[in-house]
């Protein structure tokens, strides 16, 4: 299986998840380009991040895996699952539909954008925390040690490339283009969105994955939009569930993940 993170992440985001998994599955997360480990590029378009997910597994002898992806990881696994579905086995959506409720990003954009630096961990912790006063101190300290380097200066910035404003327009117009192309795809589909996330909603969930053939999707209880950080437990229990057949789509009445244990 290939974990992707979302942006500004790195695949460290996945650490748990794959710890849960290890057992039953070979496991790689990767940086995608501009993230983490990776250079940076010149082109952050969802094709070329697609054409890296086809370099990687052909340098690592993998002719097909289960494809995870949070957010951006998402947008790109779903990219790479149609232009190469001999090599999908099945592709996993987390927290990231073709119409994303974009303005509740704003705030976190803002943070990650206008961030001065800073000379310690935690001191990006609590600067974290006055923009996003819910989040678990210990979870966002976790991140952030993943998420910084020390610059020339000696001050902590971001590991991920912020030389240039992200292109939100681009993503967005490729996520909804989405809607026109995933009826023709045949691997197994699964939407896991966090129950407490305010980017997919419910009825978003449902209208995106009725779109594709063989779709499903759950909610995960506890968590916001790091469902892999803010529940690791349930969304693998979720992922064995639905690799294994035994995970059905949620019903309006449903309040979290159905039959994943």
């Amino acid at each position: 299986m290939l974990l992707l993170h979302g942006g500004a992440l790195t695949a460290h985001t996945w650490d748990y998840v794959a710890l849960a998994l290890r057992a039953d599955f070979r496991v790689f997360a990767i940086d995608l380009r501009g993230h983490g480990a990776s250079d940076w590029a010149d082109d952050y378009s969802i094709q070329s991040y697609a054409t890296d997910l086809l370099t990687a597994l052909d340098g690592l002898g993998i002719e097909r895996t289960h494809i995870v992806g949070m957010s951006l990881g998402g947008t790109v696994g779903c990219e790479f699952a149609l232009r190469h579905p001999d090599r999908t086995e099945s592709l996993v959506m987390v927290d990231v539909t073709s119409r994303p409720v974009f303005a509740a990003t704003a705030r976190m954009r803002s943070f990650m954008a206008d961030f001065p630096g800073a000379a310690t961990v935690t001191e990006v912790v609590e600067m974290a925390l006055a923009v996003s006063p819910n989040s678990d101190r210990e979870r966002l300290q976790y991140r952030m040690r993943t998420l910084l380097k020390r610059g020339e200066d000696g001050r902590l910035v971001w590991k991920s490339d912020r030389r240039r404003p992200w292109d939100y327009d681009m993503i967005l117009k490729h996520l909804a283009g989405f809607e026109a192309r995933v009826p023709g795809m045949a691997a197994p589909f699964l939407l896991a969105r966090g129950r407490e996330s305010p980017i997919v909603t419910e009825d978003a969930a449902r209208d995106f994955t009725a779109r594709f053939p063989d779709g499903r999707w759950v909610s995960i209880a506890g968590a916001r939009h790091n469902v892999q950080e803010d529940n690791p437990r349930d969304l693998a229990d979720a992922l064995r569930a639905f690799w294994g057949g035994r995970l059905q789509s949620m019903t309006p009445k449903d309040t979290q993940c159905c039959d994943a244990s």
